[in-house]
Parts: C-alpha cells; sequence; structure tokens
C-alpha cells in the first residue's frame, strides 16, 4: 500500500460515514450514536463524530491529492494533509457550535414540575370524576387529565392550582380556595 492509497482509503472513509451520518439524520433512518466526551466538555466538545470524519475526509482528500498529482514529500504532504484535516473538523465544529447548537439548553427538571402549575377547567370535573384543565408551562400551551382534590365537581372555566401529580393525572383544587388546615 502506497502513501496515496493511504490517503485515499482515509478520505473514502472520512467521506463515506459523513454522508451516512448525514443522511441518516435526515431521513430519521436508524443509526449509532457514537460520542466521544472528555470530562469537562458542556454539550459535547470538539470531538465527536461528525468532526472525526470531516478530519479524516480532508486529510484524506488533501494527502492523496499531494502525494499523487504533485510528487510533494512525504513529511509535507502529512503536515498539510493533518492541517487541512484540522481546519476541515474545525469547521464542522464551529458550524455545529454557532449554528446547530445556539438555541440548545440544558433541561431543568423543575421547569416541569406539575405541583403548584395555575390553569383553568377546559372540561367539567365531575363528581370523584375527571375533566381536563389547559395550562401554559415553558411557552407552550398544554392539556393534562384532572380531579378534585376534595373529590368535588369544579365547572368549566375555573381557574385551579395542582396540589399534585401521580400516575398522569394533576391533582387540584380551586385557586381562591384556601387549603384545609388540620
Amino acid at each position: 500500500m502506497t502513501w496515496s492509497d493511504f490517503y485515499l482509503t482515509c478520505f473514502v472513509a472520512g467521506f463515506v460515514l459523513s454522508l451516512m451520518s448525514f443522511l441518516g439524520g435526515s431521513f430519521h433512518l436508524p443509526h449509532v450514536d457514537l460520542h466521544l466526551h472528555h470530562p469537562g466538555a458542556k454539550g459535547g466538545g470538539p470531538f465527536n463524530f461528525g468532526t472525526v470524519t470531516a478530519f479524516l475526509a480532508w486529510f484524506g482528500g488533501v494527502g492523496f491529492v499531494l502525494t499523487r498529482f504533485y510528487s510533494v514529500g512525504l513529511i509535507i504532504a502529512s503536515l498539510a494533509a493533518v492541517i487541512a484535516g484540522l481546519i476541515g473538523a474545525s469547521l464542522v465544529f464551529l458550524f455545529i457550535a454557532r449554528v446547530l447548537g445556539r438555541s440548545d439548553q440544558d433541561l431543568d427538571p423543575a421547569d416541569f414540575e406539575m405541583r403548584g402549575v395555575l390553569g383553568r377547567v377546559s372540561s367539567t370535573v365531575r363528581a370523584r370524576g375527571t375533566g381536563e384543565m389547559i395550562f401554559t408551562q415553558q411557552g407552550t400551551r398544554r392539556g393534562v387529565p384532572i380531579r378534585s382534590e376534595e373529590g368535588q365537581a369544579i365547572p368549566k372555566g375555573t381557574e385551579v392550582l395542582v396540589t399534585r401529580y401521580e400516575r398522569g393525572i394533576a391533582y387540584v383544587r380551586e385557586f381562591n380556595q384556601t387549603p384545609e388546615s388540620d
């Protein structure tokens, strides 16, 4: 195997893997998650499947062209190939970090806590029955099945407060109602 064959193999592997990754993500095809994590990197970091395949493709492409068509020495070709690979990987990383990851936020479970949520009954709750309430959480309007905490009927349009949430059902009391003290 010559050096140009080695570089060509790297280019083909990097290009094919990049293409498969792109098509798999675009058409929601089954895929294998390959993440390279390093400690302390928030949101992934520069070493991931996309940047590694970009490095391989650029490294292989530049190395192949320089050794095959320009008869450049091995050291200069390898150095240029590594630099090109790093530039290609950096461009992919910057695109992912600045364009695709711009609106990424870590999810906080407290933001989705149901206890204490205020909503309005959209489907009447019958005595010891189930109804529905509409509420807004994280800027999204949502609906959830509800039951009265006390078991009484609650008419449509009543403002309610979630006191507990169990098995997908929110237990509520009327908002203007004060809780009973023991």
